[in-house]
């Protein structure tokens, strides 16, 4: 089981919405690429509301994350389509059930 994640909040800039989205499925590209991202998802939580959610099997795969090319492109575009800077909260994963 991966015990190790990040839950990554971002508000959109008002009407940046649809581009959030097409970001946030761009990234999926990237995380593919991944080897130790073991699970990534992105959702809509609100109107302007958005998350990422991704689970890791050590502290060192979650760093290569960390300062991988999801970050740069946040960092890139983030004034643009976000009102705030994202808010990165490193979780430990308690319980999964994930597809056999």
């Amino acid at each position: 089981m991966a015990t190790l994640g990040f839950l990554v909040t971002l508000e959109a800039q008002p009407g940046r919405e649809d581009e959030v989205v097409a970001f946030l499925l761009e990234a999926k590209a990237l995380v593919d690429l991944e080897p130790g991202t073991r699970s990534w998802s992105a959702f809509r939580s609100g109107p302007h509301s958005f998350a990422i959610f991704d689970v890791f099997d050590s502290e060192q795969d979650r760093d290569v994350h960390l300062h991988g090319e999801v970050r740069k492109a946040l960092e890139a575009r983030g004034g643009e389509l976000f009102s705030q800077a994202p808010i990165i909260t490193a979780v430990d994963v308690l319980a999964e059930k994930l597809p056999a």
